[in-house]
């Protein structure tokens, strides 16, 4: 069945690319990288190509806001020429905070930039000036290179107006510490109305949904790292959103009214981390893809969780 693997930027290099080619070995469906402050993810992937030969490759997910359309659209289409035409290209607002703070730039409007953003990519790639838009506007052409006009859009999307707005423009979506629930009961019959009303194949749209799994017998070093990972996303608004939204509106309200650290790392509850996480042996973890599956996510991405060993887990996730 598809599985895909995202591959930290973090750590010793030879790790990074022994997680990849054991992945291309396994048969996983994609390798990929998120865009934090570690590596970039885009000079990664294209490193990554010559290790891994086989699988696709992608970024999941890049802030839009670092790159301008142009430069974007350039840079997609180099790692996608690498590769052989195996890229796919996600793309996701980011939070004001990080945004802000480490590239000077401003969150306006994000379904209408979102939008603009996209149709520009794809207007350069298909050899087009794209001047028409309210922020994002570009006369690039490539010159002695023709970029692959339909490299695959991805969005990384928690509202159900990102989630709709990706639906009807994008190939693809990628979900970020969104429970299996959350997916059955918001993400994926959004996902359908929109494309059912613009008479779009719902078959070919991917999801592409992040499962936190460690395949291991030290179960509580397992909750504790995947308490030490989410802390952050607890004090993003986008995110907490998505949690209440997504029927854990306690654990919130009990991070909100911590005290200190300790307590609000105990504020995450189990039962978020198991709707969330895949954790134990290979079969729980299969068990665990499989209810992703079921909820409607036709492409699980396993992740690492914090302290754990990833070969394991790698392996345990195709048995």
């Amino acid at each position: 069945m598809t599985v895909s693997v995202l591959v930290q930027t973090t750590g010793p290099w030879r790790e990074v690319a022994a997680y990849a080619a054991l992945a291309d070995q396994l048969g996983y469906e994609s390798v990929n990288c998120s865009h934090i402050s570690a590596r970039d993810s885009f000079t990664t992937l294209a490193a990554l190509a010559g290790v891994a030969p086989n699988v696709r490759l992608g970024t999941a997910v890049a802030p839009l806001y670092h790159r301008s359309p142009a430069s974007m659209a350039q840079t997609a289409a180099t790692v996608d020429d690498l590769s052989a035409g195996r890229f796919r290209l996600g793309l996701g607002i980011g939070h004001r905070v990080t945004i802000e703070q480490w590239h000077g730039a401003e969150i306006g409007r994000p379904l209408a930039e979102m939008r603009e953003y996209v149709g520009v990519v794809r207007s350069l790639w298909a050899g087009r000036p794209a001047t028409d838009g309210e922020r994002w506007r570009s006369e690039f052409g490539f010159v002695g290179f023709t970029p692959r006009p339909d490299i695959p859009i991805y969005l990384a999307a928690l509202s159900r107006g990102m989630i709709r707005l990706a639906a009807e423009i994008a190939d693809g979506i990628v979900l970020w510490a969104c429970p299996s629930s959350y997916i059955r009961d918001v993400v994926v019959p959004e996902i359908a109305e929109v494309r059912r009303a613009a008479g779009l194949d719902l078959d070919g749209f991917q999801v592409l949904a992040a499962v936190p799994a460690a395949a291991t017998d030290d179960v509580a070093g397992a909750l504790s790292g995947v308490r030490e990972e989410l802390h952050r996303y607890f004090g993003l608004p986008f995110y907490r959103a998505m949690f209440q939204a997504a029927g854990y509106g306690d654990d919130v309200a009990a991070y909100d009214s911590a005290e200190d650290p300790a307590a609000q790392l105990d504020a995450i509850s189990e039962r978020f981390i198991y709707d969330l996480c895949a954790i134990g042996d290979a079969q729980t973890i299969s068990g665990v893809l499989d209810r992703y599956r079921a909820a409607g996510a036709n492409n699980p991405m396993i992740t690492q969780i914090r302290g754990t060993d990833f070969l394991p887990t790698l392996q345990a996730a195709v048995e």
